[in-house]
């Protein structure tokens, strides 16, 4: 009996090379089950290839590192055909474990068929030395090798199974288990070459034909290690461009969903916007056709909300809108749509069981707003106007419902505020009006149509006038003369308040000219200026350019703005009035008692002047804390050194009241009414013969 020797060196080699090749298998079926597509088909073929080259060089180098007193050698077809098998049955193995799921029927069929290959590869490779006389086997450790080449198949396809997918730590995982499935393999190699006998006087009957010599064991290594280490490499890079794919995809998922949460809500309350409103209207529209049923669409505008903003700031109204959102939001239903659709308007898309369900959805969403919110350390308190559709019944689409809820809005304004108004067909004919006066406001400067009427103001003490307010009037082509309570709000919503209030400027400070070549040198002319005006970037250069156009002293003019416009800001407010005093022009503040005063402002204002609002002075005779009120007003004026103007005089007890306070200057229906510029002069002087009389 020929006695055989192992190499140590070759059969540690061979055993790197099975726990090598088994590591290359597992991270293969895991890029098989990640793949799509052809794909599929491409990782299988290549999968295949890289693992049966992977081990049948580990039973090839095994080989090798076998030695016995006599050379040997390798028929090159058979040992094709070894390495043939094996190929074939990691292929078989790769498809197994990319199946969705692999009970153990198909589990132990699996590993027999998987077995008895690599048994094959192991003794076809073992024929291929063509010994003569032929290999005797041991019997028991032929059985043992086939064993342990199912066994190791059973492990190899279960392990492979459970480690396709990528959680975490799976690579240390299946480091491990190459491992295993290596000493396994190696242990199935080594048992069948135990199971070999050679009688004496063998010879290799390949040795002249087939693969042999001393080289041959580093070409099988490096050509096995090449092979894999390019599977493994392949497989690292796609894995990594798959998962920076994934994580690209995932990124634009998240931007799709922001973009869409940006193009449908409100960025300041998170509400539904205008858009997300009529999606859901028409929702709501298509469900009520198909399953009967009612739903309210109610429009909410938030009253007294503007003089808040303008006196905290718009942080602080912001601030606001998201508790009214808030607020609102938590009292509802889940099928319910609270959205906003721009500056204070919020629409409540709710669903009725019956129509009259409607009113105490009002009433409660009324409540919820008059409720004092708590924003930035203040108690707030605004309330809520509700105009109220119901479909079916007040409308077709979704426009319709829109614009009638609207119009039900501004009549609940009209009627008081802080309540609700349920839709009627004649509230249509007010928007329309409303509409209709907006397109002619558009065109009235151009055409125009404005004009000035002049109220006179007097010294307090000897009645002498010494100047007046400029007071705008619409001249309109079909409905008269018109105040600015009918139009301004319109001018200030679309901003073509900024025009109108240069073409006033200029036209006051024209007049005013005119005035001071007929020898009234000493007058002043007052001003209004809107909050939007006040705010707008270009308004000093505009009073500049009108004082220098009509070659006006900047001390005749005097520039009125509300004490809620000036403190809305108070440092931007104190810039802008600071650079107009510079100019010499007069600052008063006007309707001084009705806004949120701030002491610690007020003295650091540049003004000259503050005017009393009319409505303190209306009911002086009657009402003992509006005579209080004015009369402390006056005293805080003296105190900082500012003239007094009273407006809205009416009777002899107020002129007389207010003169013994010490009011400086005064006007109203008393002393004079507004007048256009060429009656002024002459009503004055009829007023002062009738006096003189």
């Amino acid at each position: 009996m020929l006695i055989g020797s192992y190499s140590p060196s070759l059969v540690l080699i061979s055993l790197c090379v099975a726990i090598l090749a088994s590591y290359t298998a597992l991270d293969l079926t895991g890029r098989i089950a990640t793949a799509k597509g052809r794909a599929v088909h491409f990782w299988m073929a290549g999968g295949a290839l890289a693992m049966g080259i992977g081990i049948w060089s580990m039973h090839f180098i095994g080989m090798l590192a076998f030695t016995l007193p006599i050379q040997l050698g390798y028929d090159l077809p058979l040992t094709a055909l070894s390495l043939v098998v094996a190929v074939m049955s990691s292929g078989f193995a790769l498809w197994l474990v990319s199946q969705p799921s692999l009970p153990r029927r198909m589990l132990a069929l699996g590993a027999l068929i998987m077995g008895a290959g690599i048994s094959c590869m192991h003794y076809i490779g073992m024929a291929a030395m063509q010994m003569q006389p032929g290999i005797d086997y041991d019997p028991l450790l032929f059985g043992a090798s086939l064993l342990i080449a199912v066994g190791a198949s059973v492990a190899a396809l279960w392990i492979a199974f459970r480690l396709r997918r990528h959680t975490p730590y799976v690579r240390q995982i299946r480091g491990a288990a190459a491992i295993v499935m290596g000493i396994a393999i190696v242990g199935m190699h080594y048992t069948g070459m135990a199971a070999a006998n050679f009688p004496d006087g063998s010879f290799c009957g390949a040795l002249g034909s087939g693969l042999s010599g001393n080289g041959l064991d580093y070409l099988v290594l490096i050509t096995t290690i090449a092979v894999l280490a390019v599977a493994l490499l392949t497989s690292v890079l796609d894995a990594r461009l798959e998962s920076r794919t994934a994580e690209l995809a995932l990124s634009l998922t998240r931007a799709n969903q922001e973009l869409t949460q940006l193009a449908l809500h409100d960025t300041l309350t998170g509400l539904p916007n205008r858009t997300l409103l009529a999606d859901r209207i028409d929702q709501a529209i298509s469900k009520v056709a198909e399953q009967g049923g009612y739903f309210a669409l109610m429009f909410i505008d938030l009253d007294g909300f503007k003089p808040v903003n303008d006196a905290f700031g718009h942080h602080t109204g912001d601030q606001l809108l998201k508790e009214v959102a808030l607020r609102l939001r938590g009292h509802l239903h889940s099928q319910d749509t609270l959205a906003r659709i721009g500056g204070d308007e919020f629409v409540l898309l709710v669903e009725l069981d019956e129509p009259d369900d409607a009113m105490g959805v009002a009433a409660k969403q009324v409540n919820l707003v008059s409720r004092s919110f708590r924003v930035a350390e203040q108690n707030l308190q605004i309330s809520a106007s509700l105009g109220i559709v119901v479909y079916p019944g007040n409308g077709n689409d979704q426009l319709e419902l829109l614009r009638n809820a609207d119009a039900a809005m501004y009549h609940a304004k009209s009627a008081g505020k802080n309540g609700y108004s349920f839709f009627d067909a004649s509230m249509n004919s007010n928007a329309r009006l409303q509409l209709q006066l907006l397109q002619d406001l558009r065109i009235a400067l151009e055409q125009h149509q404005f004009r000035l009427y002049y109220q006179p103001k007097f010294d307090a003490i000897n009645c002498r006038p010494i100047g007046a307010e400029a007071l705008l009037r619409w001249e309109h082509p079909t409905m008269g003369l018109l105040l600015p309570d009918r139009f301004i709000v319109l001018a200030e919503k679309t901003g073509l308040i900024i025009a109108i209030g240069e073409w006033v400027l200029n036209e006051a400070c024209r007049q005013m000219r005119i005035w001071i070549d007929q020898g009234y040198s000493d007058w002043r002319i007052a001003v209004n200026l809107s909050a939007l005006q006040f705010c707008h970037i270009g308004l000093v250069d505009s009073v500049a350019a009108a004082l220098q156009r009509h070659g006006l002293p900047a001390n005749s003019l005097t520039l009125e703005i509300t004490e809620t416009t000036a403190m809305s800001d108070a440092d931007a407010s104190m810039e802008v009035l600071q650079r107009l005093s510079e100019m010499g022009v007069d600052l008063s503040i006007d309707d001084f008692g009705t806004g949120y005063s701030s002491l610690m402002y007020l003295k650091r204002l540049p003004a000259n002047e503050l005017k009393i609002d009319r409505g303190f002075v209306r009911d002086l005779e009657q009402d003992s804390d509006d005579a209080a009120i004015v009369s402390a007003i006056v005293a805080l004026g003296q105190a900082l050194g500012l003239r007094i103007v009273a407006e809205g005089v009416e009777t002899n007890l107020q002129q007389d009241f207010l003169t013994r306070l010490g009011c400086d200057s005064l006007q109203g229906y008393l002393l004079g009414q507004p007048q256009p510029a060429d009656r002024f002069l002459v009503e004055l002087e009829k007023n002062r013969v009738v006096e003189g009389t």
